[in-house]
């Protein structure tokens, strides 16, 4: 795989991780700040999260919309709707979109989902489902068989408004978000 010329903003958002890392960074939230890098994706952190603390994510002030997709790196339909999402992220971001990608590969899959989602350019934080049992699909939404992907719309307050399980194109993603975007603060 070819390594992008870093840009000023790969060197801006790499410094911002750093100091993250570091203890010395800003706020939770980056994404919504357009995070991708350009560190090796064997040093990128992997965030594990239970569906309690995806919901506490989801309704963290800053965001119009929320959009959670649960995938895995062996899944086809998920690969194939992930360059989709990550471009209706790069560009909805602005305008008060939140993507949270959750990752459902195992632990001992690290290295293949670190490497795709660098690959992709997934915006951060980067989250791994901690418990791939029957708890974390009830936890997320008792609607969701633990089919992948699985794709949650939430309102600003935290609320589902959408909801599918299989892959997506994009003009249904943005059919999903764009009524939550348009609307008044």
């Amino acid at each position: 795989m070819d390594r992008p010329t870093p840009t000023a903003r790969h060197v801006a958002v790499l410094a911002s991780l750093v100091l993250m890392l570091a203890g010395c960074g800003g706020g939770r939230d980056s994404s919504m700040s357009g995070g991708e890098s350009t560190a090796k994706p064997d040093t990128l952190p992997l965030e594990p999260v239970t569906a309690a603390q995806l919901h506490e994510r989801i309704r963290e002030p800053g965001a119009r919309a929320t959009l959670v997709n649960v995938w895995a790196s062996w899944c086809d339909p998920c690969r194939e709707e992930f360059p989709t999402l990550v471009a209706l992220a790069d560009r909805e971001r602005a305008r008060g979109l939140r993507v949270l990608f959750v990752s459902a590969d195992f632990e001992n899959q690290a290295p293949e989902t670190r490497h795709f989602l660098a690959e992709h350019h997934a915006p951060s934080p980067w989250l791994v489902c901690s418990d791939h049992g029957q708890e974390f699909i009830d936890g997320l939404d008792r609607r969701w068989s633990g089919a992948l992907p699985v794709t949650i719309v939430y309102d600003p307050a935290g609320q589902p408004v959408g909801f599918w399980e299989g892959g997506a194109d994009s003009a249904r993603f943005a059919a999903a978000v764009e009524p939550l975007l348009q609307a008044q603060p």
